[in-house]
């Protein structure tokens, strides 16, 4: 079911999501959940969704990167079911890149990313995960996951003159973004 996607404003994007218990994974609540949270990412071609965007304060999150309209120069990753995750950095490194949020519309602005991280959780059937991601990609998990402690990628501009509508973005600084986006992906591999 596509669901409402809450915007900034809305105080359930800054809500702390609660831990998801084990046992409950499996209920027809969670997985509801779960499929609720890939049907609107997907119908609103995100990157990925947390559960607060929903104004659900479980911490629970989808990523899956395909062809996606709103972010070509990404590079494709798998969905991906996150129940209860952690992310550890992997290096001291950071790179700045332009993010986008489906709550917060028509709007990018540029944030530092982790390159390196290492990815932990359980999937939709309780099953540990654990994977390193990296480059663009690393920074899509950490704008989910920021999300889930109550963070959206604005908190995180250090240089406000960096926010742009999607319409400026397009014109001024999507070509050259392009460009450092295909040399992180040479760097990091995705």
């Amino acid at each position: 079911m596509i669901r409402e996607i809450v915007e900034i404003g809305n105080p359930a994007l800054r809500q702390i999501a609660k831990s998801v218990p084990e046992d409950e994974i499996p209920s027809k609540r969670i997985q509801k959940l779960v499929d609720d949270l890939i049907d609107t990412m997907r119908y609103a071609n995100g990157a990925g969704l947390a559960a607060t965007q929903i104004a659900v304060p479980l911490r629970v999150c989808v990523v899956e990167v395909k062809g996606n309209p709103r972010y070509p120069y990404k590079p494709d990753i798998p969905l991906t079911v996150l129940i209860n995750p952690i992310i550890t950095f992997l290096t001291d490194k950071r790179i700045t890149v332009y993010e986008g949020c489906l709550s917060v519309p028509n709007l990018r602005g540029q944030v530092e990313r982790c390159p390196e991280i290492k990815v932990e959780g359980l999937d939709r059937n309780g099953e540990s995960v654990s994977f390193v991601s990296k480059g663009i990609s690393a920074g899509t998990f950490q704008h989910e996951l920021d999300h889930l402690d109550g963070l959206i990628y604005t908190d995180l501009i250090k240089d406000p003159s960096t926010l742009c509508t999607l319409k400026e973005f397009a014109r001024n600084y999507e070509m050259k973004f392009k460009e450092e986006v295909i040399s992180i992906v040479e760097e990091y591999g995705s």
